[in-house]
C-alpha cells in the first residue's frame, strides 16, 4: 500500500489544524471532547507519516547529491542504501496506523465464558480460562470485576461473566470469542484416558447508556430466591433477578449479590452489552462477507483454539499457530504472544484487502 506525498502532507495539515483549534481556547464541552479524541487518534498516524516523509526527503537529497569528493559520495550512497532498506517497513507501519479502526477497540469489555460439552471437565476448563484472562489482564494493567457466576459442584464454572476495564481492552480481547477446546485426562478419570471438552468465550464491547437506550416498558423483571452454591445467604432472600428484554427475547439472570438492587444493576449491564453487540452485528451485516476474510468472524460457534495438555501445546486454528508453552499461556503471560500474532495477522489481511 503506497501512500502518496500529498496524502502525507494532508495528515500533517490536519494535525496542525486540530492542534490550533485545541490551543485556541474556543472549544468547550462536547466540541472539546470530540476534537481531543480526533487528535488522540490522528497524532500517532501523523507522527508515522512525518517519519516517512522525512525519510523520503532525505533519500531524495542523497540520490541527487553531486559531491565532487569520492568519500562523501560513498558515504551518501551507503546512507541512501540504508534508508532504501528501512523505508518499506516505515511505510508498512504507517499503512497499519491508517487502517480503519473499530470504534469499539477503545472500549472496556464484557467477558462471558460458558462450559460447553464435557460436563464437570468443561466447567473446570471454563474456570481455567477465566483465570488465564484474569492473569493476562493483570499483566496489561487492566481491572477485572466478576459480574455473575454459576459455579459447578466440582469447583469450576458453568458460566461466568466479568467486566474488564483498562486501555484498549476490546482491541486485544476481541479475537478470543469462539469455542476453546481442551484435551486432557480429567482428575476424575481413573483410567488415564484423554477427554475432549469445550468452553465458549464471548467478548462484547461495553456500551454507554447513550449507545443503548432501554425502555422500562420493554423489560420483564422477575425476582426470585437464589439457588445453588453461593454462601449462607442463598435461599434465604428473594434477591435473584431475571430480566427479559421483550423486543429481542434476550434473558439475563444475576443472583450473586445479596442485594436485589445490585443484582438488577449487574443484569442491566450485561443486557446492555448484549444488545449493543446485537446492534453492531446488524450494522456489520452488509460487511459480513468481508469480515469472514479477516481473522475469525467472531462467530461464537467457531472452534478457534485447542489446548492439548499431554503434548503441552496450544494451537490457534485461525492462523495455524502452535505454541508449545501451554503452562505459560494458561498463567497469562504466554497468552500475549498468541494475541499479538492474531492482531498482526488481522492487520496483514486488512492491508492486503486494501491493496487489492
Amino acid at each position: 500500500m503506497s501512500i502518496s506525498d500529498a496524502r502525507l502532507g494532508q495528515l500533517a495539515h490536519r494535525l496542525a489544524e486540530l492542534e490550533a483549534r485545541l490551543a485556541s481556547g474556543t472549544l468547550e464541552g462536547d466540541a472539546f471532547v470530540a476534537a481531543s479524541r480526533d487528535y488522540a487518534e490522528l497524532e500517532p498516524v501523523a507522527r508515522a507519516a512525518s517519519h516517512v516523509a522525512s525519510m523520503r526527503g532525505e533519500l531524495q537529497s542523497l540520490v541527487e547529491l553531486q559531491d565532487p569528493d569520492p568519500e562523501m559520495r560513498a558515504m551518501a550512497a551507503e546512507e541512501a542504501a540504508r534508508l532504501k532498506a528501512e523505508l518499506p517497513e516505515a511505510e508498512r507501519r504507517l499503512a497499519i496506523a491508517m487502517l480503519p479502526r473499530d470504534a469499539a477497540d477503545v472500549r472496556p469489555a464484557m467477558l462471558e465464558i460458558r462450559a460447553g460439552t464435557g460436563g464437570d471437565e468443561a466447567a473446570l476448563f471454563a474456570a481455567d480460562l477465566y483465570r488465564m484472562y484474569e492473569r493476562y489482564a493483570a499483566e496489561q494493567g487492566w481491572r477485572v470485576e466478576m459480574v455473575s457466576a454459576n459455579a459447578s459442584d466440582v469447583g469450576g464454572f458453568k458460566e461466568v461473566v466479568a467486566n474488564v476495564t483498562g486501555s484498549g481492552v476490546f482491541a486485544k480481547l476481541k479475537f478470543e470469542s469462539g469455542v476453546h477446546r481442551v484435551q486432557r485426562v480429567p482428575v476424575t478419570e481413573s483410567g488415564g484416558r484423554i477427554h475432549t471438552s469445550a468452553a465458549t468465550v464471548a467478548v462484547l464491547p461495553e456500551p454507554t447508556e447513550v449507545d443503548v437506550q432501554i425502555e422500562d416498558k420493554d423489560l420483564k423483571i422477575d425476582i426470585y430466591r437464589a439457588s445453588g452454591a453461593g454462601g449462607q445467604h442463598v435461599n434465604t432472600t428473594d434477591s435473584a433477578v431475571r430480566i427479559t428484554h421483550l423486543p429481542s427475547g434476550l434473558v439475563v439472570i444475576c443472583q450473586d449479590e445479596r442485594s436485589q438492587h445490585k443484582n438488577k444493576a449487574k443484569a442491566m449491564q450485561v443486557l446492555r452489552a448484549r444488545l449493543y453487540e446485537k446492534m453492531r452485528e446488524e450494522a456489520h451485516g452488509e460487511q459480513a462477507e468481508a469480515r469472514k476474510a479477516m481473522v475469525g468472524s467472531g462467530d461464537r460457534s467457531e472452534r478457534i483454539r485447542t489446548y492439548n495438555f499431554p503434548q503441552g501445546r496450544v494451537t490457534d486454528h485461525r492462523i495455524n499457530l502452535t505454541l508449545h508453552r501451554l503452562p505459560e499461556i494458561l498463567e497469562g503471560p504466554g497468552l500475549a504472544e498468541m494475541i499479538d500474532a492474531l492482531i498482526a495477522e488481522d492487520e496483514a489481511k486488512r492491508l492486503a484487502a486494501m491493496d487489492g
